[in-house]
């Protein structure tokens, strides 16, 4: 039984993404998305801190209209961001079609389809005429600084910041990069498909060296300032503001901590798991399939304005936050990849549904950056999904879906979804040797862009680091680097926005606690609603209003980015299951 779902990634989601293509489809979500925003899209960034104000005390406190000049010059603008955002959410959704119904034969005419869109969103992107919008409406709100108060409010302006930011990234990549990076992934993946299912990495390799060559032209075309930082460039897409540096600090700081609890663990007492929880024929795929949506429905997932389908590699995309698709995948073998799968979808999907109406297809209502994305899934799917109060929750409904576990109690069932067991698939890891898999995956990407790793080599050297960071053996490519989807969705500086995620996951929990001193009796109810709440106002409604994920944090937590927090919680989560000694 594996203890943590396949999670995903934005489309790159972990399109891959996610959470491949577009600022609204974005995720290579977590670890299953595929589908995440195109390589060329800038992350939204820059400009001072706001105030925290949520988006509804934002809309019902009565603050002044804008001067009719400021107004008149930033609604030129929104019209031409939104037209953009549009058409992005059409290439979403031939993202999600590629991943989940498309057939075989059609990816040459798929990947001519969304060079084409590509192209056309390039131009509108790039057009002199949003370029002169946005110094128009600059200079307005600059001619306006006296004034009090300001004539665009918080979430104006960080729209403005953004669609600077944006086309000034965009605009330094040429029609033809743009047009070469969408038929590239579209290419790629189907490369990827075959390969994983052969399990022949010299299939991928050729595949490989063109993404890498061209996921360090496209980052570096946007970030010249980059250029002698390809790494750091591609991180910068997905995580505003972040390098390798500054992650190479915080895994250094988790690494030996990590493997002292890792080891703890392992001279502790296992859960006795009775052999019902395990994989086997009784584990029918459609009942997995009627208790995720029964799962999804309680937690609030609107599938009015959503959708729930089944992918080689989940994830979660769609056109808008009225039309979220979402993916998972059921097994008979692995019975718990389709339910975690789902809440670590859903956990997605709600922020997607929950973003900003007030400012819909305008940047503010964009997700901040691929690790708040993820810590939005990871939040429902760990902190939440793996609780004690979860499984008192979830047992009932186990027990009607799957009547050969009547006699498992909700202690059990919490016991038995929280082992700790090191192995081979990402996205099969418990939650303590999960990071251990990023910590490979940021090695390698380090050295594919600064040469220190070629790619003939990456086989030997993911089994090099598999056994140092995760301490298990990889007997051939599918299931070692040929595992993940990301690399052919050119999300490249992706991975580390899982663990940066978990982090950011394990401190918003802690806030929302704080808030919420009920939470794991409301949870024990699948009373959902409390906690979804508090996560649109603090999270979901702010979209970028802030610069950065330290800054979001800092807003809603007191405190940028917490280490410690972080391994105090891995350790008071295992500590009851192995019967670890008080510290």
């Amino acid at each position: 039984m594996g203890p943590r779902s396949a999670a995903a990634f934005l489309l790159p989601t972990p399109a891959a993404a996610l959470h491949i293509a577009t600022r609204s489809t974005t995720r290579l979500v977590a670890h299953r998305r595929t589908a995440l925003r195109s390589p060329l899209a800038g992350s939204r960034s820059g400009g001072s801190r706001a105030r925290h104000v949520p988006a509804t005390a934002t809309m019902t406190t009565g603050a002044p209209a804008p001067t009719a000049s400021a107004r008149d010059a930033y609604e030129a603008v929104c019209e031409r961001v939104r037209e953009i955002s549009r058409l992005e959410g059409v290439a979403g959704l031939l993202n999600w079609d590629e991943q989940t119904m498309m057939p075989e034969g059609s990816a040459a005419a798929r990947g001519a389809q969304k060079a084409a869109l590509a192209a056309c969103v390039h131009d509108k992107q790039t057009d002199a005429a949003l370029g002169a919008a946005l110094e128009a409406a600059e200079a307005a709100l600059s001619a306006a600084a006296a004034s009090e108060p300001s004539p665009l409010n918080e979430y104006e302006r960080a729209s403005l910041r953004d669609a600077r930011r944006s086309y000034d990234l965009t605009r330094r990549t040429s029609r033809e990069l743009a047009a070469r990076v969408a038929s590239l992934q579209a290419e790629a993946h189907g490369v990827w498909v075959a390969a994983r299912k052969a399990n022949d990495w010299d299939a991928f390799a050729p595949m490989l060296e063109r993404l890498v060559s061209t996921a360090k032209e496209a980052a570096v075309t946007s970030r010249p300032a980059l250029a002698d930082r390809p790494y750091d460039a591609c991180i910068d897409m997905f995580e505003r503001g972040m390098t390798a540096a500054r992650l190479a600090e915080v895994f250094a700081a988790l690494k030996p901590r990590l493997k002292a609890l890792l080891d703890e663990v392992a001279a502790g007492t296992p859960p006795d798991v009775p052999a019902c929880l395990d994989g086997g024929p009784e584990w029918d795929v459609e009942r997995q399939a009627a208790l995720s949506k029964a799962v999804a429905t309680a937690m609030g997932f609107e599938f009015s304005k959503g959708r729930l389908d089944v992918a080689v590699h989940p994830f979660t995309g769609g056109p808008a936050p009225t039309d979220v698709r979402i993916t998972t995948r059921y097994s008979t073998g692995n019975p718990w990849e389709g339910v975690s799968g789902t809440v670590h979808e859903v956990g997605h999907a709600l922020y997607e549904q929950g973003r900003n109406a007030t400012y819909v297809d305008l940047p503010v209502a964009d997700p901040l950056s691929m690790a708040c994305h993820e810590s939005q899934s990871l939040l429902w799917e760990f902190c939440v999904g793996q609780s004690r109060a979860f499984h008192k929750f979830l047992t009932p409904l186990l027990h009607d879906h799957f009547p050969h576990t009547a006699d498992v109690t909700p202690d059990v069932l919490h016991a038995a979804r929280n082992r700790v067991a090191p192995g081979l698939i990402r996205v099969d890891a418990d939650c303590l040797s999960y990071p251990g898999h990023i910590f490979v995956r940021f090695d390698i990407e380090q050295g594919l862009m600064d040469g220190s790793v070629a790619v003939a080599d990456v086989p030997r050297v993911w089994a090099e680091k598999m056994r140092e960071y995760v301490g298990v053996e990889v007997p051939d490519a599918a299931s070692g680097c040929l595992q993940d989807v990301h690399w052919s969705g050119l999300a490249f500086g992706y991975f580390p926005s899982y663990t940066v995620g978990a982090m950011m996951a394990v401190q918003l929990l802690g806030a929302a606690r704080q808030a919420l001193p009920d939470l794991d009796a409301q949870v024990e109810k699948g009373e959902f609603v409390p906690l979804r709440e508090w996560l649109r106002v603090n999270v979901h409604e702010v979209g970028s209003l802030y610069a950065s994920l330290d800054e979001l944090l800092v807003a809603v937590t007191g405190r940028p980015l917490d280490v410690d927090g972080y391994v105090e919680f891995l350790r008071a989560k295992y500590a009851p299951v192995y019967g670890l000694a008080d510290k």
